[in-house]
């Protein structure tokens, strides 16, 4: 645990050269060969402000990004970074997220998918054909089938509670023949996360660019993703700060509540302090420690190996 704690200081004070991390080799998967579901007739070219964080997102990809050699586990994670579904930033290289879960011989799936332009139910389809993809092709990417997992942050964190909530739901099938896969993933981790669409503590933003100006209540309901857990929903991990001005707090306190109502099991981390999206700087003090208490919840449900004593 102290290597790895060592790991996460070293990527905020020293650059990261080791060849796990080169974007250049990461290949791309298209989630539509077949043709995306619904393109827009003038789709333009996806925009990179060159710090990766991307719009106009039309053909959504998965980036794979494979652990040093020798040191895989089996385990795959599908990223899905936030951006208020108007962006999708990953950050360089894959962001920190990624150089984390590839430190714990994690594979890395750094999703890109459809925001504003297209709205619901296009970022829950490519969730879970997402999903569907990585499980039909784990052998591929030397990973196994029931140990695949999402970590969403912000309005990430929704789409990846909208996979664990809402992978039976009609509007995320298509009638491709993928479709016949799970599209559930094994264990959720939600990184201060929107979670509501109802008023007063929906994320305005986020509502707006999924659901348009006046969504329905019903539509409210049907993604608000608290509203909608199970016994069914997958195992979550869930961190947040209540000095969040951006995504408030009550956000991660609703879907606990949900889980907690469906019998589902959840471990909830609060921090006092870290603004929105904290990540892994140790100047954040202890909400930058919430890496090491996900891995331990990991390796305690067994998606990673125990630590050798």
């Amino acid at each position: 645990m102290t290597s790895r704690l060592a790991f996460l200081f070293a990527l905020f004070v020293t650059p990261v050269t080791t060849a796990i991390f080169a974007a250049d080799a990461a290949p791309v998967v298209e989630l539509w060969p077949e043709g995306v579901p619904a393109i827009k007739a003038d789709a333009g070219p996806e925009k990179d402000d060159g710090n990766g964080r991307f719009t106009n997102i039309h053909r959504p990809t998965l980036t794979v990004y494979a652990p040093a050699a020798g040191t895989a586990n089996g385990t795959a994670v599908i990223y899905a970074a936030g951006g208020g579904y108007i962006r999708v930033a990953v950050g360089a290289k894959g962001g920190e997220m990624t150089r984390w879960l590839n430190s714990l011989g994690i594979t890395v799936f750094v999703l890109k998918y459809r925001n504003v332009e297209y709205g619901h139910p296009a970022p829950l389809r490519d969730a879970l054909r997402a999903v569907r993809t990585v499980r039909s092709r784990a052998a591929e990417w030397g990973v196994k089938p029931e140990r695949i997992g999402m970590l969403g942050g912000s309005a990430g964190g929704h789409l990846t509670a909208s996979a664990g909530t809402l992978f039976e739901a009609p509007e995320g099938r298509t009638g491709a023949a993928l479709d016949r896969v799970s599209g559930r993933p094994d264990f959720l981790v939600l990184v201060f996360p929107v979670i509501t669409m109802q008023d007063p503590f929906a994320h305005g933003t986020s509502r707006r660019a999924l659901l348009g100006e006046k969504p329905t209540d019903d539509v409210r309901h049907h993604l608000s993703v608290d509203e909608q857990t199970t016994q069914d929903t997958p195992p979550t991990f869930l961190v947040h700060s209540s000095a969040d001005t951006t995504v408030p707090v009550e956000n991660s306190l609703l879907f606990y509540q949900g889980m907690r109502r469906a019998k589902a099991p959840i471990e909830l981390h609060l921090y006092p302090q870290g603004p929105h999206g904290a990540g892994m700087d140790p100047k954040l003090g202890p909400t930058a420690e919430w890496p090491r208490h996900c891995e331990s919840w990991m390796r305690f449900n067994g998606w990673l190996p125990k630590e050798k004593l």
